[in-house]
């Protein structure tokens, strides 16, 4: 059971985020030696091995560093799909020039400009795939903070008059249309949850579905139906965690 008052949540170390992508990368560049793609299956396995781990390793530390800097822009938030397509592209840019030369030397074959063009589609295609892979593994509820001394959440100005001043309990999206949970009831507000999400920052609490935020304060209980957690708020109405958030949120204390 959730506490009634907010508290911090706690975020994943940077370290093991780092970890776990050099781990997928590195099972990525064993099975990638194994099946030998792109004609390189006539190399010995060593050699593929060294050819793939050291791509494959080097494309998710510069798949990171891209990830974190993307992340951070607003234009991104919710937008899984954009997000994934513009990283793979920032990948992969660098990343054809990075494995047309590194596949000359290991190889031992002739640096030859007119040879540019076909890496262009393998290495997108790998990229794309090891984004997906790798977003889907990080995947983690959208969380807001209330910090000491912060301005009041944009949010709030968007209470309806009935609602203004009201504890905030959660959000839940209907259609293209949010209901906006209080302790003086709910009313309805034409906006994307994606985009509230980031209004909501200044107050404690986390999306808990894809359709779900709920502040932390005003959980009350958890309980389980049909395998997936459902949080009871302060005014009985249920709110639903996905699968997907459930594991992060119990480590960070929400039940």
């Amino acid at each position: 059971m959730a506490e009634s008052v907010p508290s911090p949540l706690l975020e994943e170390p940077a370290w093991r985020s780092w970890l776990r992508g050099l781990a997928i990368a590195a099972v990525a560049a064993l099975f990638l030696a194994y099946l030998g793609p792109f004609d390189t299956h006539g190399f010995p396995f060593a050699t593929r091995i060294l050819y793939w781990g050291v791509l494959m390793l080097g494309g998710a530390v510069w798949g990171r560093i891209a990830g974190q800097w993307i992340a951070d822009l607003p234009v991104f938030a919710g937008r899984l799909f954009l997000t994934s397509a513009v990283l793979t592209l920032v990948i992969a840019a660098p990343g054809v020039f990075a494995v047309w030369d590194f596949t000359s030397v290991v190889f031992g074959q002739p640096l030859l400009v007119a040879t540019l063009p076909y890496f262009i589609g393998p290495v997108i295609a790998v990229s794309a795939v090891m984004t997906l892979i790798s977003m889907a593994a990080d995947r983690r509820p959208r969380e807001t903070h209330a910090a000491p001394g912060a301005k009041p959440a944009r949010f709030l100005d968007r209470l309806p008059p009935k609602l203004k001043g009201a504890e905030l309990y959660a959000v839940s999206a209907e259609d293209h249309y949010l209901r906006i949970h209080t302790d003086r009831g709910s009313d309805l507000i034409l906006m994307r949850l994606a985009d509230a999400v980031g209004e909501l920052q200044g107050l404690e609490g986390a999306q808990t579905h894809r359709s779900w935020w709920v502040a932390k304060s005003a959980v009350t209980g958890a309980d389980r139906g049909d395998g997936r957690a459902v949080f009871t708020l302060k005014n009985g109405v249920k709110a639903p965690v996905s699968r997907t958030y459930a594991r992060v949120l119990r480590r960070e204390g929400w039940y």
